[in-house]
């Protein structure tokens, strides 16, 4: 199997409140924020799997939580000064989250990319998702990420709200495309097992028809403005996709450090997971996890569950290069499912009938 490119993915735990839709390893912050003893465990976290596994640069780096807003300019650049110098570097921020420093500095620091948990314009929504932030606490973020000179940032939205009918989505994706991001994350809302929700199941939700019909309007209104779905939930305009991402789903490698983060590691042996503690008091103590070889014949499930979430899919030589196996092995299948009509045969892409059924053909691979 080819080397990947590699990502590089840091898990910053803690928030100011969880959210009871959030699934995440995220825990509410009840004391002072440990800063300086977690980026020493992340920076040794970092070297020890660089030394296990002979990487040593990054194409990206995500920092993911959680809140990482909630760390330092300085803190967050201590950890991209070890990364030897990714191309996108992206900084997850929560409006209305207390930060430490504004975003020229988180800039100077050498992010290269944020991404805005708005999740909705709608102040009882907002609510109803446990968010401590309002509307106008998402336009100020906006503005001040534009002003700092960031040339790419994303907007996270959420739709299929309790009692959201398609106008109020739809208005909702107004607001955010309103404020001219490069990118916008629009995803339904799950209920998670062991989140809030799943214990107390809100009133409301849409069925499967009206949540369809929600996101054929809402994908329609986007390409109007000129964003480009490429990934289910994903649209960017031209030349604003987010790399780290892409490399997930192309099925690349990327080190996972921090707690509860994980890792897939590319070797001339087989393919690594790395699996980090959840808890952070465990994390700090020095506990940075195991890693575990994954069965080859798991690969091929694992990499069509990633790439035909891509609208346009991957090129056929990329399953062989990430798994090392043969087209052989998924040919009876994807050839049954392209005369459905739901499989491309030029390329490892789903037609858009079968994109409406993601769950369903991924499911004929396992």
């Amino acid at each position: 199997m080819n080397t990947p490119p590699t990502g590089l993915y840091a898990h910053l735990p803690w928030c100011v409140r969880k959210c009871p839709y959030c699934d995440f390893n995220s825990h509410p912050l009840r004391t002072a924020l440990p800063e300086t003893g977690y980026v020493n465990a992340l920076l040794a976290d970092l070297a020890r799997d660089q030394e296990r596994f002979g990487r040593r640069a990054f194409d990206t780096v995500y920092f993911g939580g959680g809140t990482p807003s909630l760390f330092s300019p300085s803190a967050l650049g201590t950890v991209i000064a070890a990364t030897g110098g990714a191309g996108e570097v992206t900084m997850e921020a929560n409006p209305g989250a207390v930060e430490h420093g504004d975003f020229p500095a988180y800039r100077r620091a050498g992010v290269t990319r944020i991404s805005i948990g708005a999740q909705s314009f709608e102040p009882s929504q907002l609510a109803r998702l446990g968010r401590i932030h309002d509307p106008a606490d998402t336009r100020r973020v906006v503005g001040d990420v534009a002003g700092a000179g960031f040339d790419s940032f994303n907007i996270d939205l959420i739709h299929g709200l309790p009692g959201q009918s398609e106008a109020a989505a739809l208005a909702d994706l107004e607001c955010a495309i309103g404020l001219a991001p490069p990118h916008i994350s629009w995803y339904q809302l799950t209920i998670e097992p062991k989140t809030e929700f799943a214990r107390r199941p809100p009133k409301g939700l849409p069925s499967g028809d009206k949540a369809a019909a929600i996101e054929e309007a809402g994908v329609a209104l986007l390409a109007d403005h000129g964003y480009h779905r490429y990934e289910v939930s994903a649209y960017a305009r031209d030349g604003h996709q987010c790399a780290h991402n892409v490399n997930y789903w192309r099925f690349g490698d990327y080190f996972g450090i921090g707690a509860g983060a994980h890792g897939k590691i590319t070797s001339k042996e087989g393919v690594v997971r790395t699996t980090k503690p959840r808890q952070p008091r465990l994390y700090l103590a020095g506990n940075f996890g195991e890693a575990v070889d994954v069965p080859r014949g798991e690969l091929p499930a694992e990499f069509l569950m990633n790439a035909l979430r891509l609208t346009d899919g991957v090129e056929e030589t990329l399953f062989t290069a990430r798994t090392g196996a043969s087209l052989r092995t998924i040919a009876d299948v994807w050839e049954e499912l392209a005369g459905w009509g739901l499989l491309r045969r030029d390329r490892l892409a789903l037609t858009p009938k079968g994109y409406r059924q993601l769950d369903g053909v991924v499911a004929r691979f396992l």
